[in-house]
């Protein structure tokens, strides 16, 4: 048995330890075990007892990340429970928290985490800012990343852990002012965001394996929040049924909850959004990724990048649309009596599908609660994509260093994001 250890110092900084088991026996792949070790750390637990209004900052301390993914999960699992309609504004504001954590969160992935695979560099720093296209990448990756801040700010009040959103409305409204200088920066990013597509459109990995996809898809417009969970093979089921269609796996290695559907894996994130939505993109974003839009849907795993990229030029696009045509005005936080209740929460989170599930007492006082990321979602298909790129490299008699950092360079096209901060990849082989 052979073990190496990979440490992605400069590169994968995402939260949580995870560790490879790979058997290869005669050339083949015959067990593979993907383990998030250190993910347990009983936020569901912990919920126990809280007051409802406490939960969407509680839960969103579960990632650094997309904490604003899981608070608006939470607010969307307490108005569940508690019968609240909010207003049209409101809706358009939460839009907006979504569309600044994608473009944030994608640019992260994107620029600091994938891109150094693509120019042979250890780090997204170790960029030449003497060489004219790696010098444009650098200012465009900060540049994208800081307008999905800004607007973060303007309208959730901060980019990590949103202070604005809270059940039954905001607390602050974005100012005219504020409005129109986010809508100027966005603007002036959209070029670096056709550059990042037309980057992710030519990179050279690929690896071609169907499986299935499954999305949270809108009514209206793609997006993040609201509308039906749908699957590529026209499968639709309602938020509140996701229990119906969850195969809770148990891997007895890993310390995350896996899951399947209809028995076998699948696929959250940008790659399922967009092959299962990609008509409802805004209008100017089909146009300007139109060469792009032609690769979807898609079976390439490493097309996932390519997805977020798309996903960030749409953001743009619709949030440059909302901030102009809206005028914000303060409007009060909707209260209603407390009653006991289960409320289930589902958006799209940048991973892929969130799910938050609350039960709660008359006096508003938390009773048990849920939750599943889109990491632990994925966890079983990025086993079954594991076995498939390294099997062509065994053949190729590739040194198993050249495996690792290629097994690494898949887990990474997922975005997977573990908790409690991941610095490196231990994989172990086995076998001959």
């Amino acid at each position: 048995m052979h073990r190496i250890d990979l440490r992605l110092d400069h590169i994968t900084k995402v939260e949580g330890d995870a560790s490879m088991d790979v058997t290869v026996n005669d050339g083949k792949v015959t067990d593979v075990k993907f383990a998030i070790v250190e993910y347990k750390r009983f936020f569901t637990e912990a919920m126990k007892g809280k007051n409802i209004a406490a939960i969407p900052a509680h839960l969103s301390r579960i990632c650094g990340t997309c904490s604003n993914a899981h608070v608006m999960a939470a607010i969307a699992a307490a108005e569940n429970a508690l019968g609240i309609e909010v207003t049209p504004q409101t809706k358009l504001l939460r839009k907006l928290t979504m569309h600044g954590l994608v473009s944030r969160d994608h640019a992260l992935h994107l620029y600091l985490f994938v891109m150094p695979d693509l120019f042979g560099k250890d780090a997204f720093l170790d960029f030449d800012d003497e060489d004219p296209i790696q010098h444009q990448l650098l200012h465009d990756g900060f540049d994208v990343k800081s307008a999905g801040n800004h607007l973060s700010q303007l309208v959730a009040g901060r980019s990590v852990h949103a202070t604005f959103p809270v059940i039954g409305g905001f607390l602050k409204f974005p100012t005219p002012e504020g409005a129109a200088e986010c809508v100027e920066e966005m603007k002036a990013v959209r070029p670096a965001v056709l550059r990042l597509i037309k980057i992710f459109m030519d990179a050279p990995l690929h690896l071609d394996r169907k499986t299935k996809y499954m999305a949270l898809i809108p009514d209206d417009t793609f997006g993040y929040i609201g509308g039906k969970i749908v699957t590529d093979n026209g499968e639709v089921y309602e938020q509140k049924d996701f229990r119906s269609h969850l195969e809770h796996t148990v891997l007895p290695y890993s310390q995350a909850s896996a899951y399947k559907y209809k028995g076998e894996s699948y696929m959250v994130g940008a790659l399922a959004r967009i092959n299962l939505a990609k008509d409802k993109l805004h209008p100017n974003t089909k146009e300007s990724a139109a060469e792009a839009l032609k690769l979807f849907p898609s079976t390439d795993i490493f097309h996932n990048n390519l997805a977020q990229a798309i996903e960030i030029l749409h953001s743009i696009d619709e949030s440059i649309e909302i901030l102009t045509n809206t005028v914000f005005t303060p409007e009060p936080v909707i209260k209603v009596p407390m009653r006991a209740g289960t409320g289930m929460g589902v958006i799209e989170a940048p991973r892929g599908t969130l799910y938050h599930k609350v039960v709660m007492d008359e006096n508003g006082i938390v009773l048990d609660g849920e939750v599943i990321v889109p990491t632990g979602q994925n966890q079983v298909n990025i086993e079954r994509d594991v076995s498939a790129i390294v099997e062509p490299l065994i053949a190729e008699d590739e040194s198993k260093e050249k495996i690792g950092m290629e097994i690494e360079k898949l887990i990474r096209a997922y975005d997977p994001c573990m908790s409690c901060g991941a610095h490196f990849l231990k994989v172990k082989w086995k076998g001959k």
